[in-house]
């Protein structure tokens, strides 16, 4: 029995860049399906960050993000993208892929765009371009955005997360009847998923 896993998560979080990895390799071992939840951390109208005019956040880049990024095998940048994108746009062409069955791989193109090739997620023109090398149409896609096509069934998404599954910090994950907040390592999570397909 596949065991499914929600994993929400927001694209400018480093934190969830880093807990993509373990989930990666476990989706390669075990049978899990991995469903993207958006959760927007900044969303509009809240003022926009710079963590490069951030000392506290560059401090945990520096003493926890980095190391962590190369005990995992994961190469990884703090973005100069200045301030720091909304992700709605992101969010939505996410939903667009979604409905043509390449989620997941729009998905993870959005997190490399942006924690190792430090574009702008939140222009058009960069998702339509990531949205062509994962095999979508450029022109259905950005039509899609530029027309609020998928608008509304990402923000019933984020009402789901913070109404419904009361999701208040990213990444959170929910594994059958178990929530696990912040990074997990890959051992943790197979020892979930194993205790949950017994159930």
């Amino acid at each position: 029995m596949t065991l499914k896993i929600k994993a929400y998560s927001d694209f400018i979080c480093p934190f969830c860049f880093l807990g993509k990895g373990p989930l990666d390799d476990i989706v390669k071992e075990k049978d899990v399906e991995i469903e993207w939840m958006p959760f927007e951390l900044r969303p509009t109208p809240y003022p926009k960050i710079d963590p490069w005019k951030e000392p506290d956040k560059l401090g945990s880049w520096d003493t926890f993000i980095l190391p962590t990024a190369k005990k995992l095998g994961i190469e990884m940048r703090l973005p100069r993208v200045s301030p720091h994108p909304y992700t709605h746009l992101a969010f939505e062409g996410y939903q667009f892929a979604k409905q043509q069955g390449k989620g997941n791989e729009f998905h993870h193109r959005v997190f490399t765009a942006f924690f190792q090739e430090e574009q702008n997620i939140e222009d058009i023109e960069v998702l339509t371009q990531l949205s062509s090398e994962v095999g979508l149409s450029k022109d259905d896609f950005k039509e899609a955005l530029l027309l609020g096509m998928y608008r509304e069934v990402h923000q019933e998404a984020l009402k789901h997360a913070y109404e419904e599954a009361n999701i208040t910090a990213v990444p959170t994950l929910i594994i059958g009847d178990e929530m696990i907040q912040g990074l997990a390592s890959k051992e943790r999570l197979a020892q979930i998923i194993d205790e949950q397909l017994k159930k």
